[in-house]
């Protein structure tokens, strides 16, 4: 029986991805920033709704990591709409002053990165598929 610890990968495929903890690092980052402005309403209710659209980014790489591949890239494509919420998110949250030059500067340097990163796994799977579907063609002669 293999021992637990010389396992190489997680029983959850998506732990094994680095997008998905980039996005993780990126929520945890957002939380820091919200517990600076709990007690302003406005700042309240716009980090409520930041930190929704982050925990998008990630619950969608999660849950199309238990799909077939196609269905992945869509889930992932998905993702990729959350880390755009979270751009303009962040421009309304410079615009309104709840977030700083510095921290705006920093989220979308992150979210360019999150999506670069989801853009060559999206990339990867779909190549993926194009093979196989290749592989059953030769099948077929």
């Amino acid at each position: 029986m293999e021992n637990e610890q010389e396992r190489s990968t997680t029983f959850f495929r998506f732990e094994d991805l680095r997008i998905y903890h980039k996005s993780l690092d990126y929520i945890n980052w957002l939380y820091s920033l919200a517990t600076s402005v709990q007690d302003e309403p406005l700042a309240k209710s716009f980090f409520d709704r930041f930190l929704a659209s982050a925990h998008s980014i990630t619950l969608n790489i999660a849950e199309g990591s238990s799909r077939n591949k196609s269905q992945f890239v869509y889930y992932l494509k998905m993702a990729k709409s959350s880390v755009r919420e979270c751009v303009v998110i962040s421009s309304i949250g410079q615009t309104r002053a709840f977030i700083n030059e510095a921290d705006f500067e920093y989220s979308k340097n992150q979210l360019m990165e999150m999506t670069k990163m989801i853009g060559a796994l999206i990339g990867s799977l779909q190549r993926s598929v194009k093979a196989s579907d290749s592989d059953m063609d030769d099948d077929l002669d």
